[in-house]
């Protein structure tokens, strides 16, 4: 029989799109199903406490949906995709009422930090001037080859590094260090590890290239942007349409799986050998989240009113303390005081709350499949920096890992970020192979955050796993 279809994606999150985008741009008939009756995957938004507040059911600040070097291509913003700038992309408050902000340039940035303002420029400054490079060479798989090996080495060498020994060799002072921590939490990962500066010398390059910005409407007007223009290049969505079998899906010449190692272990059965769906179903998961979302009538109250130009805030105070609740968790504990990431998307998109009121997303770290409840902890870290915040509560909405679980299958545990991002997984994901968006069977592919480069709003692992099939529908 003649395959139907030259490409189907089983999955519709931003990489599955962004497979199915590159497919379509090539001239191929593709169809994308996704299992929930909406597309968006970690990407979408709803009134989760009270009516009239948009919040953010998990992405909410997307820097590299921005920067994507394949996303940024794209005309998304005829298809309604409107980001929002905050004036600041990051902030960071001290526990004496003082702030450290990410601003978009570097020497504003470094001239808040003293007497480590020389050491901020001359770590960040070479790095934001060959972003383009940068990204190019850093958000792909690592068997593409060294591309641009200066500003490569110019980032790996300090990224090898783990965030603690980065910030304690690199800064004098606890405001540079507090800083580079909270960009390093990111990686859900102890400080101590190596490679955990990597997290915070990206996040911090890209706050500075191409600042933190939001969607306006909510993180699903970045999903249905990218789904508007892939259905006007010809592709196909079909939602609602849960597989448990390649049996179930149309034919087609190749499959791609924005789904968790597991999920393609478990649909493609005896069409990969038993050994790879071993070694599929042993990928590590990392740590979950524990997300809160409130509703509050008016804006947090922060002791320092700088804070309300910062689209995100983290919550964790020095370095050490950071250092100290990231470590808590990778040992199976949840930290009295964890470090809390927290956005607020309101102060700079109207149509997210009603007049005069505003939305909070926040989220800590806690073990996979926690059952505690971290609101209260969370709450208190906001009121530590905010006192009275508490008193503006209108209402609030709780996700725990189960709950992230239950909501998207690829959130296996709560982790939201596609697996552990340490040892080896950080660069063979799921598993070591040349080509790891490849599998032993031609005609099978997997595009989701669980290959290179990972975790995060970027669709670049659905672009490079659309790259591996294209290789193949070549030669077919």
């Amino acid at each position: 029989m003649t395959a139907e279809l030259d490409a189907v994606v089983v999955g519709a999150g931003p990489n599955g799109l962004a497979a199915g985008v590159r497919l379509a741009l090539e001239g191929h008939e593709v169809m994308v199903v996704e299992a929930a009756e909406t597309i968006g995957g970690g990407s979408r938004s709803s009134e989760l406490t009270l009516p009239g507040f948009v919040h953010d059911v998990c992405a909410a600040v997307m820097p590299l949906g921005a920067g994507s070097p394949f996303l940024r291509s794209l005309p998304l913003g005829d298809h309604g995709l409107k980001w929002i700038q905050p004036p600041v992309p990051a902030g960071h408050p001290l526990d004496d009422g003082s702030v450290v902000l990410l601003h978009r340039s570097v020497d504003d940035t470094a001239d808040a930090l003293g007497r480590d303002a020389g050491a901020y420029r001359r770590l960040l400054g070479p790095l934001v001037e060959r972003w383009g490079s940068l990204a190019e060479a850093t958000l792909g798989p690592v068997t593409g080859g060294i591309r641009h090996p200066v500003v490569t080495t110019r980032f790996g060498v300090p990224g090898m590094l783990s965030a603690h020994a980065l910030a304690s060799a690199g800064f004098k002072d606890e405001r540079a260090r507090a800083l580079f921590a909270g960009m390093a939490g990111h990686s859900i990962l102890p400080l101590s590890r190596p490679f955990t500066s990597a997290f915070g010398l990206m996040l911090s390059v890209t706050g500075h290239a191409e600042g933190w910005p939001i969607p306006r409407g909510g993180a699903g007007r970045f999903v249905d942007a990218m789904a508007s223009y892939l259905t006007s290049i010809g592709g196909r969505i079909e939602t609602g349409r849960l597989v448990t079998s390649l049996k179930e899906l149309p034919r087609s010449r190749v499959t791609l799986f924005d789904l968790n190692p597991a999920q393609v272990a478990r649909i493609a059965g005896d069409r990969l050998p038993e050994a790879y769906r071993d070694r599929l179903r042993r990928f590590r998961q990392g740590p979950a989240a524990f997300k809160l979302d409130l509703a509050i009538d008016g804006p947090i109250p922060w002791r320092n009113p700088a804070l309300l130009e910062a689209g995100t805030v983290h919550l964790g105070g020095t370095m050490d303390e950071i250092a100290a609740g990231e470590a808590v968790v990778a040992r199976g504990g949840h930290p009295e005081r964890p470090y809390v990431l927290l956005a607020q998307q309101s102060l700079f998109d109207d149509t997210r709350a009603p007049e005069g009121r505003h939305t909070v997303w926040a989220y800590c770290h806690v073990p996979a499949r926690s059952t505690v409840s971290m609101t209260d902890a969370i709450e208190a870290q906001i009121e530590r920096f905010a006192p009275g915040f508490r008193e503006r509560v209108l209402a609030r909405h709780e996700i725990s890992p189960g709950d992230y679980a239950a909501y998207n299958a690829n959130y296996v545990g709560g982790d939201i970020s596609g697996g552990a991002h340490d040892g080896l997984q950080l660069f063979a994901r799921p598993v070591l192979r040349f080509n790891p968006y490849s599998t032993p069977e031609p005609d099978l592919f997997i595009c989701s955050a669980s290959t290179p480069p990972g975790g995060g709003v970027h669709g670049m692992s659905g672009y490079h796993g659309a790259g591996a099939a294209l290789r193949r529908l070549a030669r077919a």
